[in-house]
């Protein structure tokens, strides 16, 4: 079920996604009055699930979910339509347009995308807010996770600053260590301040393990509620109680149980609780699994929880500000490419990043964020993407010379090859880490 609802989460935002990036080519296209003769979601080689036409266009929606496309009279795209390109041109034509009007028309996908992102980011913050945990509220420091403990932090580190900058919102922390190849990390470790030097090509190793959170916030053992027959409730054990210690030893944080438990596997222990201000012992006949069958207190009750609200008026400038910090993220990460390829994931990887149960505000957060993946992806100068119609057309505008017609045919050609290319290797890399 986890699985479906990933998949129907993924191929909602991508069909959203295309529709309105085929919608910005088409709008302009018809604003210049150049006729479009298709207009698809996903491709329909040999045959569509469904069609219908409406005055000069035809609509449908094919059986290949890996986009979709405008088919623009006059125009060498992925149809490959030599017969028309042989055909003297036609005032509707996108050959017997202006070079500035053609920019617009292949600029039209890239910037619905960038205005959606805007608009959903916008639409997000009024709905619902913005909250986060503020890096002073992680009280208790970090937990940190293998990729952690190879850079240099350790369990209870409390973090102070990245390469001495203050990061706000905690988990943007792994993020900020990521994107601008930081050096340092100021820590506070056993009351002492302590930097970290982050190792050269740490972050290429972090990007091969796809550790994007190799660090969280480090909790006391606090009860939230308890599964059925739980070991822990039959034991006396009560929402509110506070573990603190094992078999005479003090533990009192939630990550250090995992590997203590494991050893008692239907085992009984002592386990030391406060409850208010008592001290109270239990002794609790562990299940097959370790476990005492407790769930944890949500972390509103740990930490103080930063909420912000926002009005539909500073709604706006929020969401232009959160667009342009995704879009710089975003380059970032480009550049990181040629450093960590074997992380480059196809879309199992992006359907992984979506929650296993729906959530409206993750579903619209990583729309946007995959809208601006888009567009920027699209306006790379590579032929058989936007980018590279573009990269044509300037070249044309700046030396008033258009390349020949089987010049751009050719081209078109080397464009789809190696976006193919790209697409098996990055879904043979998901593929690959399947079966790690």
């Amino acid at each position: 079920m986890e699985i479906l609802i990933k998949a129907a989460q993924l191929i909602l935002s991508l069909s959203i996604l295309v529709i309105f990036h085929e919608f910005g080519h088409f709008i302009a296209a018809k604003i210049f009055k150049t006729r479009v003769e298709k207009f698809y979601l996903f491709f329909n080689p040999w045959f569509s699930l469904f069609k219908f036409k409406v005055g000069e266009t035809e609509y449908g929606m094919g059986w290949l979910p890996l986009g979709g496309y405008v088919k623009i009279s006059g125009m060498i795209d992925e149809s490959m339509d030599k017969e028309q390109m042989n055909q003297p041109a036609q005032p509707y034509e996108f050959r017997s347009k202006p070079s500035w009007q053609r920019l617009i028309i292949m600029l039209g996908g890239v910037t619905v995308n960038i205005l959606l992102a805007i608009a959903i980011y916008i639409g997000i913050l009024w709905a619902w807010g913005e909250q986060y945990l503020p890096t002073s509220e992680v009280k208790y420091g970090i937990v940190a996770d293998t990729m952690a403990e190879q850079m240099g932090l350790r369990d209870g580190d409390k973090i102070l600053t990245v390469d001495n900058e203050y990061v706000e919102d905690f988990y943007k922390i792994p993020g900020k260590i990521i994107l601008d190849n930081a050096k340092t990390v100021q820590v506070e470790r056993d009351g002492q301040p302590y930097t970290v030097n982050i190792p050269d090509g740490y972050i290429e190793k972090l990007l091969k393990h796809q550790s994007a959170r190799f660090i969280d916030p480090r909790i006391p053992f606090i009860i939230g509620e308890f599964a059925k027959d739980a070991p822990g409730a039959v034991a006396g054990l009560k929402p509110g109680d506070r573990v603190i210690g094992i078999n005479d030893s003090l533990l009192p944080y939630f990550d250090q149980y995992a590997s203590v438990l494991d050893k008692h596997i239907n085992k009984e222990v002592s386990l030391t609780a406060l409850r208010g201000n008592d001290t109270l012992n239990f002794n609790v006949k562990l299940d097959e699994k370790g476990k005492i069958g407790a769930f944890l207190v949500d972390p509103s009750e740990i930490f103080t929880i930063r909420q912000h609200h926002y009005s539909l008026i500073t709604a706006i400038p929020a969401g232009l500000k959160r667009t342009w910090t995704q879009v710089g993220n975003y380059m970032k990460q480009l550049r990181l490419l040629p450093k960590a390829y074997e992380s480059v994931g196809g879309f199992i990887s992006i359907g992984k990043i979506f929650p296993a149960t729906w959530d409206w505000i993750s579903f619209w957060s990583l729309t946007a964020f995959l809208s601006i993946m888009l567009g920027i992806l699209n306006v790379l100068p590579i032929p058989a993407l936007d980018g590279g119609h573009v990269l044509f057309l300037l070249y044309e505008m700046i030396t008033g010379r258009k390349p020949s017609d089987k010049f751009l045919e050719y081209a078109q050609i080397v464009g789809m090859v190696l976006l193919f290319g790209l697409l098996i290797f990055a879904n043979g890399n998901d593929i690959i880490r399947l079966f790690r």
